[in-house]
């Protein structure tokens, strides 16, 4: 009897380790998701492939760390979308800033965390008008609704005109501390701490893998950045009027051609420009070539430099943040190709730029033919001078030019003057 219940105790011991064993393996993770930067299409895309990714791991919750200045706001409804569709528990934790679009990001996750020194607000519209913030303070409103937090506070955020007393300036948009924003029940919770988060809401989980942004967009942040814009604009237009200035092609060319193919490159992955404006662009360059072969300045190179701008305003977000970078650039190229024209003589390496070489009468190289001889000389006019004819000095006929009016024929002149070529005389 004694030997039965041993063997019971057991099997029911070993079941039970095996049961925790099992139990352990079926704890997932929670993965750690940044959103950080400017919001654009890179950052939808790199998003909706690690979400996939993530997915297929059968996580248990994931935290999307978020510190963004905001940006485009169609690729924000997108990134919302991704959020709410999720069906395990979701957390935004605002370490450092939430501004502007990165607001409906962070209210879209089910529960909302901030850091001791974070801030999120600011959420104004570009452009600001009536259509565009309508619908922006639509996504707000509705997203609040759904998350349970303050639809006018979050709308505060967005509007000038909305004021919430002791809450919000009049006339100003609403910015809020973490320690404003848990009071307000924008945030439930101040942290810094991933575990302690995870444990403030009850959620169990095996480890916490912090993932990181993907090489793509990080390179599409870099390269469509305004700074860099006004750079590589620069360098593209500075290649090509190096390449106008030298025979062939040459190390303008490919300069140029790295300049404006980053600047495309960069804006079409982060979705400020679609391959039309790159087209637009290079229908522009091509009409630029026609015209420098054909002689005089037409229609084609009107017509390219129309496009070529046109190009280059296209592929970026909106109309200001175009002219900005492009006016610099445009500042910055003439700036250079003066610089290039006068100091090109004093340096070997710009010799092929600007054209150095002088060909002096000393070396034998003469642009016409002197007639400094015949000054002073006297003679006599075989022809009437009006102010041009012809006058015959030591028997040769030569043609000259009166340098008191008209002059008879058969008239005694005096030569005066000699300017290269041309002869000037007065009567004697």
């Amino acid at each position: 009897m004694l030997k039965w219940k041993k063997t019971l105790i057991l099997f029911i011991f070993i079941f039970l380790l095996l049961n925790n064993v099992v139990s352990s393996e079926n704890i997932g993770d929670v993965y750690v998701i940044p959103i950080k930067g400017e919001i654009n299409r890179a950052t939808y895309n790199y998003l909706k492939t690690t979400l996939n990714d993530v997915l297929k791991k059968d996580p248990k919750a994931i935290i999307f760390e978020i510190d963004t200045y905001g940006g485009l706001i169609d690729e924000a409804e997108k990134i919302k979308n991704l959020i709410i569709e999720l069906d395990i528990p979701t957390i935004s934790f605002v370490n450092n800033k939430a501004v502007s679009a990165g607001v409906l990001i962070t209210i879209s996750s089910e529960k909302v965390v901030m850091s001791h020194s974070s801030t999120i607000g600011s959420a104004e519209t570009i452009p600001n008008n009536e259509k565009v913030l309508s619908m922006w303070k639509g996504f707000l409103r509705d997203v609040a609704q759904l998350r349970g937090r303050d639809p006018k506070v979050i709308e505060a955020m967005a509007d000038t005109d909305v004021y919430i007393e002791g809450v919000s300036e009049k006339g100003k948009l609403l910015n809020l501390t973490s320690k404003e924003a848990l009071k307000l029940g924008v945030c439930d919770l101040i942290s810094n701490n991933y575990d302690e988060m995870l444990q403030f809401f009850n959620i169990s989980y095996g480890d916490i893998i912090k993932l990181e942004e993907s090489k793509e967009l990080k390179v599409s942040k870099i390269l469509s950045n305004p700074y860099m814009n006004t750079l590589l604009l620069t360098i593209g237009f500075v290649g090509m009027v190096i390449e106008i200035f030298t025979p062939g092609f040459g190390i303008g060319g490919t300069i140029s051609i790295l300049g404006f193919g980053l600047f495309f490159a960069g804006n079409i992955i982060a979705g400020y420009s679609h391959w039309t404006s790159l087209a637009i662009f290079v229908v522009g360059l091509i009409l630029l070539v026609v015209e420098a072969i054909v002689p005089g300045f037409g229609l084609p190179g009107i017509s390219g430099i129309i496009l070529v701008i046109v190009g280059i305003i296209l592929s970026m977000d909106t109309l200001v943040s175009a002219l900005i970078p492009l006016s610099i650039a445009i500042i910055l190229t003439t700036i250079i190709t003066i610089l290039l024209v006068k100091l090109g003589h004093k340096s070997p390496h710009l010799e092929k730029i600007v054209l150095t070489t002088r060909q002096e009468n000393e070396e034998g190289y003469l642009s016409a033919y002197s007639k400094d001889e015949y000054l002073g000389k006297e003679g006599i006019t075989v022809s009437e001078l009006r102010p041009s004819g012809i006058i015959e000095i030591d028997g040769k006929r030569i043609d000259a030019l009166s340098d008191e009016g008209f002059i008879p024929k058969n008239t005694p002149v005096k030569i005066v003057r000699v300017e290269g070529p041309k002869i000037f005389v007065r009567r004697i």
